[in-house]
């Protein structure tokens, strides 16, 4: 493990963990240790901080887990899972038929729109026919990959990245033309000095539910029954008891749970 991570993973346990007792059963949360505001952000301390993590800790709380938040590069995150390196997924990841081949989900604990932004001057919007002949950035085996290579195929190029940051980048540099994401982790790019200096949001892609699927879930084994209640269990009471929109308050001003008739 690279050092920077091992000071990540020491400054989030204090965050996540210190409110479990000894007794309390110890799981290993992946995540992917990158800038993902406001899901994940990281301070000036090395510690991970954002809607997604208060979010986790309440969950674990509920469910009387003791969580430990564990650094795993994106594309490794379900290879870990299924290795047994760590028991359960928090990470923006959606639910989908094609990632349910390979491990299962809890219920959807957010679902937020999926947006297209570009540079300011280049008017186009989220469609096929916008995005024609256009440089596309995505980051690499998500479901805006997907999507974009099964929607926008006259693009000139969809260009995958490593990380969504990357995508930003090179868009505010002008070496592509566009980028897709979750609307929410794209509206905090163009509130950045950087986003609104170079980029605007050209809309919202059509609904797929077989490539977007119903929402976000935590990842968990196939087979692993128990704590996949124990996950679902917490959700449906941090939503009952204002736990869920309190911790959303401090963040957004609409709830990001999405249609209840979505709940997978």
């Amino acid at each position: 493990m690279k050092p920077f991570l091992k000071t990540a993973l020491v400054a989030t346990l204090i965050g996540l963990s210190g409110a479990f007792s000894a007794s309390a059963e110890q799981i290993k949360v992946g995540f992917s240790p990158e800038a993902y505001p406001p899901f994940y952000s990281q301070d000036s301390s090395g510690n991970w901080g954002g809607w997604e993590v208060d979010i986790a800790n309440a969950i674990c709380g509920e469910a009387k887990l003791d969580c430990v938040l564990t650094p795993i590069p994106w594309d490794g995150l379900i290879p870990a899972l299924k290795t047994k390196k760590i028991d359960a997924i928090m990470n923006s990841m959606s639910i989908t038929d094609e990632r349910k081949k390979e491990i299962d989900f809890s219920d959807k604990y957010y679902n937020t729109p999926t947006a297209v932004i570009g540079a300011k001057d280049q008017k186009f919007d989220a469609t096929s026919e916008g995005l024609k002949d256009k440089t596309m950035g995505v980051q690499a085996s998500t479901v805006h990959a997907a999507y974009a290579k099964k929607h926008f195929t006259d693009a000139a190029e969809i260009k995958e990245y490593q990380t969504q940051d990357e995508a930003n980048q090179d868009l505010a540099a002008g070496r592509i033309d566009a980028t897709q994401a979750d609307s929410i982790a794209l509206d905090a790019f163009l509130k950045s000095d950087q986003g609104k200096a170079c980029c605007d949001l050209k809309g919202y892609v059509e609904p797929d539910l077989e490539v977007l699927g119903p929402g976000v879930g935590a990842g968990v084994r196939q087979g692993d029954t128990a704590l996949k209640d124990k996950i679902n269990a917490a959700i449906k009471a941090i939503r009952a008891n204002g736990k869920y929109a309190e911790i959303t308050k401090k963040y957004f001003d609409f709830d990001i749970f999405g249609d209840e008739s979505q709940s997978n």
